[in-house]
């Protein structure tokens, strides 16, 4: 075999050359909210609050008016998007104590495969720390942020915006100004400067960064200076009370707020600047041009903790929320700009999942996947250069509540819910009944 210098040397190439063309592949960020809904972002309808970065990305690239989430909670969902395969197919299926197996093949061994440094920050949600669901095992070189599902979602332990600890990589970082009552250490925003550091770091490879958000999850915790940009601007407020220190504080209750409205605003409108900070350090390090953005959320918008989709129509007057498999439980915001290849302002009906991610990004890079997956790729609807497979049927699955199950084709959807009980179904056009009011 002729080394590779030598290889080089004798092809005439210079060694800049080739690292040039290694660093022509995109970077690719993948921006994903937990609970936001369909309606909670500006370019979308909502109007209670605006989202002038998280728009700019739709105003520079693609919005996607048809796009599914991998289920209607988030670990399956994620699970969907991770594998490239729907529910089911997809290993974790529910929001349980379930590892994703070690012999799955993942988006990030993809990208990795492929020469991508990867690097994770926010919530996992598929594995726990030095075991086979592990990031690090999933072909993550880094994570920083909460691994295991019940962790993150404090049902049995922590506090979501203020726990006791994070982790990086498979290594526990005590959160000293959160032990006790104390809350001084927001999570998200501890999550975010490590995000960036990533970028800065690898700013001379190709990345992927993968921001799984903890925002906009109950419970409703904000900075205080994102409080006070929109005190008294959503009222009437309706105070939830919670937990607040005693037995169960930081162990299965969400914490008390008295202004839910105000609390819900400043977490999304922190989202916001976080997306516009990553956006611009890309800018700042000349990244742009050759970085994929994608910003979508993992299911629709919940009722926990004292929010009140309602009030924010946080599903676009869909039907369901969180937890419902009707279109408000399963479709979700979906936005992808990449400069040069999509041209700006561009809206697109084009039904897809978040199993259609990794096919995607394989024909970005013109790679072949070593496995069949469910998804197929859109990438012929965002460059507009080929012509756009559509799929066959969506599929979902919900095991919770009695069971649910849905299907979608072409316009068509067929729900089953009170599976375990035998099951009573609902169909609808979504061509003409897109709030599927009529049975």
């Amino acid at each position: 075999m002729i080394p590779v210098f030598v290889a080089i040397f004798l092809s005439g190439k210079k060694i800049n050359d080739v690292s040039s063309k290694i660093v022509a592949k995109p970077n690719i960020i993948y921006i994903l909210a937990d609970d936001l809904g369909y309606g909670d972002l500006s370019c979308y309808g909502q109007t209670k609050f605006a989202t002038p970065n998280i728009d700019a990305l739709a105003q520079q690239g693609m919005l996607f008016a048809q796009h599914y989430a991998g289920s209607t909670v988030c670990a399956p969902s994620r699970s969907a998007l991770i594998t490239g395969l729907h529910k089911g197919h997809t290993p974790i299926r529910g929001n349980k104590n379930i590892e994703l197996p070690q012999e799955s093949f993942t988006l990030t061994e993809f990208l990795k495969e492929n020469g991508y440094a990867t690097g994770g920050f926010g919530k996992w949600g598929l594995g726990t720390a030095k075991n086979e669901g592990s990031p690090l095992q999933q072909g993550f070189d880094t994570f920083y942020g909460f691994y295991n599902q019940m962790l993150a979602h404090h049902y049995y332990y922590y506090y979501y915006y203020y726990p006791d600890f994070l982790w990086e990589d498979d290594k526990k970082i005590i959160l000293v100004g959160n032990l006790g009552l104390k809350k001084e250490q927001y999570a998200p925003n501890l999550i975010h400067e490590k995000a960036l550091t990533f970028i800065e770091n690898h700013k001379k490879e190709p990345f992927f960064l993968y921001y799984p958000s903890i925002i906009p999850h109950a419970e409703l915790f904000a900075p205080e200076e994102y409080m006070e940009l929109f005190k008294d601007k959503l009222n009437p407020e309706k105070p939830f009370k919670g937990v607040d220190e005693g037995e169960f504080y930081k162990k299965g209750r969400y914490g008390s707020q008295e202004k839910p409205h105000t609390a819900f605003a400043a977490m999304i409108k922190l989202l916001d600047d976080q997306v516009g900070e990553i956006t611009a350090k890309i800018k700042e390090l000349g990244l742009e041009k050759n970085t994929i953005i994608i910003f979508t959320s993992d299911n629709g918008p919940h009722n926990e903790g004292g929010v009140d989709p309602v009030f924010f129509n946080s599903n676009a007057n869909l039907k369901g929320f969180k937890r419902d498999l009707y279109e408000g439980g399963i479709r979700v915001p979906m936005i992808v700009k990449w400069p040069n290849k999509i041209k700006p302002n561009q809206n697109t009906n084009h039904i897809s999942a978040f199993w259609d991610v990794m096919p995607t990004l394989a024909a970005f890079l013109q790679t072949e996947l070593p496995i069949k997956l469910d998804g197929i790729s859109f990438l012929p609807t965002l460059t507009k250069t080929n012509k756009q497979k559509e799929h066959d049927f969506l599929y979902w699955e919900f095991h919770e509540l009695k069971g649910s199950q849905a299907i979608r084709k072409n316009n068509w959807k067929l729900i089953k819910y009170n599976v375990s009980e035998g099951g009573n179904y609902q169909l609808y056009n979504l061509e003409n009944d897109v709030k599927e009011k009529i049975i």
